[in-house]
C-alpha cells in the first residue's frame, strides 16, 4: 500500500518530526508485521530518524549541517541550492522501519524526521507499508 501526504515547510533549513503521521499510516494500513518505508521524492529534502525527546538536537544538527555546508554563491549549480543538494545527499532520501505487531519500532528516543534543505516549501512524503 502506498500512502502519501504534504508537509509545508517554514524555513530555509528545518527538521520536522513526522512520526505521527507515520504511525497513523500504519494503523490505518492493517499490516500487523512488515516494513514501512519512508521516501522523500525531492533533490532538496532528506529524511532521518533521531532524537524526539530534546528538540535543540534538531537546533543542533541544523546549525551544524548549514555550518558544515553553507548556503554561498560560489557553487556551479545556477539555481543557487547546491548546499541543499548536497545536504539532501547526505542524510538520504528514504528510511526503512520494521513493523512488529501493527506498530513502527523504534527507539525510546527515535523519532521521524523530515529535513528541509531548501524552504520554505510545501513537500510530498511517500509511505509504502509492505
Amino acid at each position: 500500500m502506498l500512502f502519501q501526504f504534504e508537509i509545508r515547510t517554514s524555513a530555509r533549513t528545518q527538521m520536522i518530526d513526522m512520526t505521527g503521521e507515520i504511525s497513523k499510516i500504519v494503523s490505518e494500513s492493517g499490516i500487523k508485521d512488515g516494513l514501512a518505508v519512508i521516501h522523500i521524492p525531492h533533490t532538496t529534502a532528506a529524511v532521518t530518524i533521531n532524537e524526539n525527546a530534546d528538540p535543540d538536537v534538531q537546533k543542533d544538527m541544523t546549525k551544524f549541517m548549514d555550518r558544515l555546508i553553507p548556503h554561498e554563491n560560489w557553487f556551479a549549480h545556477s539555481e543557487g541550492n547546491s548546499d541543499s543538494h548536497i545536504k539532501s545527499s547526505l542524510f538520504g532520501c528514504s528510511q526503512t522501519v520494521i513493523i512488529e505487531k501493527g506498530r513502527l519500532v523504534l527507539g525510546t528516543w527515535q523519532g521521524i524526521y523530515f529535513c528541509e534543505f531548501d524552504g520554505p516549501r510545501s513537500r510530498k512524503v511517500f509511505v509504502k507499508v509492505i
